[in-house]
């Protein structure tokens, strides 16, 4: 009987595939077995021709919902005679070579049965199947078998079992299987970490309690804790900011459906399908102005933010107590401010005692920590921007668009919103979100998360990349292992790898027509000794030429300048006499002294930030003069912004005779706006229309169709809709997809800027031979 091999590669494992394959080898009548590698999944069959073929067509054309086939080998083999076919032992043996399965939201058929009356799951807040449940977060080692997992130590009941070697089952070979008799245990602790009960009923009831006397609650969830309370309760989300640090950020909400978020916010048939999906991130809406449920919002979104960020439970815990709770609750990261999401039981209870109030934990144990991620719609063109990409997202990248890169190269990313990538075996491998790199126990993070990934792969870097900043922690990690590994290592400009990140997401990275790079951020080491964050670049035959930027300002006092929106404002005002009387109130009569013979005093540290110029113009207008997060103020000014679409008569981009971007002049005129009285939101939206044509003037000049956009300014949706409004119709425009434009992207661009590295040396080497025949 005609015998075959069929090898599949990518996300394959932990997807229901093995049963998948099972019921359809059935089904076909086909004989042979089916089996895990740490190389992805193996497949041997035998059966008549008609129906292998058919079998092959069906798995490359209609695979399991969550499954992503990137590679694929089926050849002929030796007749073999197999009995029957079956679900085979998992292989360890080899080298490892997968797409790891993200952790999956709660799937309709588990909802269902968690809350269906008589149904031997009813209640059980760990239901999972091989359509949901945890993945990427517990797994140990690999290949995805239970064993390598950290359900290892539950041992399944007989009905279970049952259901798990039944080929009709939903969780036939469901790697996290589990019931309320054979496993994971719900665990109440006083703040201390004292145990007070384990029974699941009579905790979510006290939860509930809990909440409605306005109490904080630490609960472990998929990737990490969150901290809980009512949302309709100002004092207590007031106790939350302050016993967390944090000051004004603003805080995710968690409702228990779709209908009861329909009534507090405006939803879009996009945002609808992003809160129901499968990654089941949270996702950024506008609140109505008379809400249904009376939301603290002061207190949830100070400062008058428009949005709110909102999410859909995604674990059977989760849908159990807001389901219980029966409204909305804020559901934010488990940390302290600045630091990483804590993970284990006893740094939890170590670091959030003086927080949560107590704490609900359960016995399973997390291998990888995890954020939500978080993305929002743009209003007008509705398009997805991902501010943060964790659970549910990575650290899958599919399809990969860096296939040529045969190495394994390891990328350390940046500072700020960091996170790693990875190249091996013709793989490609971005981190989650993990943070700002300035806090240790970020950094501590940063480096479990690196050192497991290596040891899932048993990957060895040949050559590491980091960004060229000379004071950052990724940075000198990477000096320091590329030393240990005695290999190569590469710095990469900031702004350079921001531009090759989103020409490889586009595919552009080869683009045989010119590409204008408008990459906006707060801060990157630029290649003249200045800090970068407002550049254009042009790419054509694998090189980068900086264009234009905007012009440089005295940047003060290292990274107080970052965090204090009045010293951009001072700044940018240096040569304008007539703003004293706007700034002048914002300073005590010290730092006013200090700080203008500081901008008077030659040498200082200079930058083209677009940030900062943002930051600056937030101050002018009054919304913020000191920030307590990054991109507070920039946030302020595009709320403020999308209030109108009026703009000033006399508040129009001026230009130098090379058509660049007057800046001194332009803040003369805003300047002149804000003293004689004209309305704060035209000139807001003034400011961005203007940048917008800014562009438009550089891509005239530079003879640029194409564009491509990267670098935090561009979480800005008003921005993004103005570009598309502006220029959609005269160019074709690049933005990110599946990566957010802030720094968490950076890892990514570095391994792409290392393959035009690699191509621009062939292409120079091609062009001195061509000369050579030449001269010859």
């Amino acid at each position: 009987m005609p015998s075959y091999h069929l090898h599949l590669e990518g996300q394959v494992q932990g997807v229901g595939f093995r049963p998948f394959v099972y019921r359809l080898a059935q089904k076909l009548q086909l004989k042979g077995w089916v089996s895990n590698g740490i190389d992805g999944l193996h497949i041997a069959i035998a059966g008549n021709n008609a129906n292998t073929k058919a079998f092959y067509t069906e798995i490359l054309q209609r695979p399991p919902l969550n499954a992503r086939i990137v590679r694929h080998t089926f050849e002929p083999v030796p007749e073999a005679d197999y009995p029957d076919f079956q679900i085979a032992e998992s292989s360890s043996e080899g080298q490892p070579n997968l797409i790891i399965t993200p952790d999956l939201g709660l799937c309709p058929q588990c909802r269902k049965e968690i809350l269906e009356t008589g149904n031997r799951r009813y209640g059980y807040a760990f239901t999972t199947c091989t359509n949901c449940g945890p993945r990427y977060s517990i797994i140990n080692t690999l290949p995805y078998d239970r064993h390598q997992t950290t359900m290892r130590s539950f041992e399944q009941c007989d009905p279970c079992l049952e259901e798990y070697n039944n080929p009709t089952d939903r969780r036939y070979y469901s790697q996290t299987n589990s019931c309320t008799s054979c496993g994971i245990e719900l665990v109440l602790l006083n703040n201390q970490g004292k145990l007070i009960l384990k029974n699941q009923d009579v905790i979510l009831r006290l939860m509930c309690v809990g909440l409605s006397h306005g109490k904080i609650i630490g609960l472990k969830g998929i990737g990490g804790y969150l901290l809980l309370t009512d949302a309709t309760n100002e004092q207590a989300i007031e106790r939350l900011r302050a016993r967390k640090h944090r000051s004004a950020k603003p805080f995710a909400l968690l409702y228990p459906n779709l209908e009861q978020i329909k009534e507090d916010a405006e939803l879009s048939a996009e945002e609808e399908e992003s809160l129901i999906s499968i990654e089941a991130p949270i996702v950024l809406l506008r609140h109505k102005q008379h809400a249904h449920h009376k939301l603290s919002l002061g207190q949830i979104a100070p400062g008058g933010l428009n949005r709110m960020g909102v999410m859909l439970p995604y674990t059977p815990l989760l849908e159990l107590l807001v389901k219980k709770w029966g409204k909305p609750v804020i559901a934010t990261s488990g940390n302290m401010s600045g630091s990483p999401i804590y993970f284990e039981d006893k740094d939890a209870i170590a670091h959030l005692s003086s927080v949560a109030d107590f704490f609900v934990t359960n016995s399973r144990s997390i291998v990888v920590p995890q954020d939500d991620s978080v993305i929002q719609f743009t209003r007008e063109k509705k398009q997805k921007v991902v501010l943060r990409r964790s659970r549910g997202l990575a650290p899958t990248f599919l399809p990969n668009v860096l296939q040529e890169e045969q190495q394994t190269c390891l990328a350390m990313g940046g500072e700020l919103k960091s996170s790693f990538a990875l190249t091996h075996q013709g793989n490609l491998y971005i981190s989650q979100y993990l943070g700002d790199l300035e806090d240790f126990q970020t950094q501590t993070s940063y480096h479990h998360t690196l050192h497991h990934l290596l040891q899932l792969f048993n990957a060895s870097p040949q050559k590491i990349l980091i960004d060229k900043h000379p004071g950052y922690f990724a940075s000198a990690a990477g000096r320091k292992l590329a030393q240990t590994l005695d290999i190569p290592f590469l710095e990469i400009q900031h702004h350079k790898a921001h531009f090759s990140a989103v020409l490889a997401e586009n595919e552009l990275l080869h683009s045989q027509e010119p590409v204008l790079g408008v990459i906006w951020d707060g801060t990157g080491w630029g290649e003249d000794g200045a800090i970068w964050g407002g550049e254009f670049f042009r790419y054509s035959d694998y090189r980068f030429d900086r264009v234009a930027n905007l012009h440089y300002i005295d940047h003060l006092l290292a990274d107080k300048f970052s965090r204090e929106p009045r010293l951009c404002a001072l700044s940018l005002c240096k040569n304008i006499p007539a703003a004293a009387e706007l700034l002048r109130p914002k300073f005590t009569e010290k730092e006013w002294v200090l700080y203008n013979k500081l901008l008077s005093t030659p040498g200082q540290l200079q930058t083209s930030s677009m940030g900062r110029f943002f930051d600056g113009v937030a101050s002018l207008l009054g919304l913020l003069d000191k920030a307590s997060y990054e991109g507070e103020a920039a946030l302020h000014l595009e709320t403020l912004a999308s209030s109108t679409t009026v703009i000033p008569l006399h508040l129009t981009a001026q230009w130098s005779p090379g058509e660049e971007f007057s800046l001194n002049h332009f803040m003369s005129i805003l300047v002149s706006e804000i003293l004689r009285g004209t309305s704060r939101e035209a000139i807001a939206y003034s400011v961005h229309v203007n940048l917008v044509r800014w562009i438009a003037r550089v891509a005239t000049r530079e003879k640029i169709e194409k564009i491509a956009f990267s670098g935090g300014v561009f979480q800005n949706g008003l921005l993004i809709d103005l570009i598309h409004k502006m220029l959609g119709d005269t160019h074709k425009l690049y933005f990110h997809k599946q990566l957010s434009p802030n720094d968490e992207n950076i890892g990514f661009g570095q391994l792409a800027y290392n393959l035009v590295q690699q191509h621009q040396k062939i292409t120079a080497k091609h062009h001195a031979e061509e000369c050579d025949l030449i001269t010859t």
